[in-house]
């Protein structure tokens, strides 16, 4: 998840979590980092700048809070729905 160039979110997810758990964030140079590295596994981004910045205070390796549990489910069935038409 990217807001404007500056930002980047990736947070990871399966049924066994308690919830998405961000495993990277950065701003900047380490932003573009993780843009690039997603882009090169495959990975679908999403530019969302209120969602990304949300998620961008949070530490690596914590659970997203209940408070954006509902706007993350809907990306993560709308990015699921995109891979099932692949």
């Amino acid at each position: 998840m990217t807001a404007q160039a500056d930002t980047a979110v990736a947070l990871s997810y399966n049924e066994t979590l308690p919830a998405p758990l961000v495993v990277a964030r950065g701003r900047g140079r380490l932003a573009e980092a993780i843009v690039a590295i997603a882009r090169a596994n495959g990975v679908r981004l999403v530019e969302d700048p209120l969602l990304a910045d949300s998620l961008a205070v949070l530490d690596v390796n914590t659970f997203i809070p209940e408070s954006l549990y509902e706007v993350v489910a809907q990306l993560l069935a709308f990015v699921r729905g995109l891979e099932k038409e692949r």
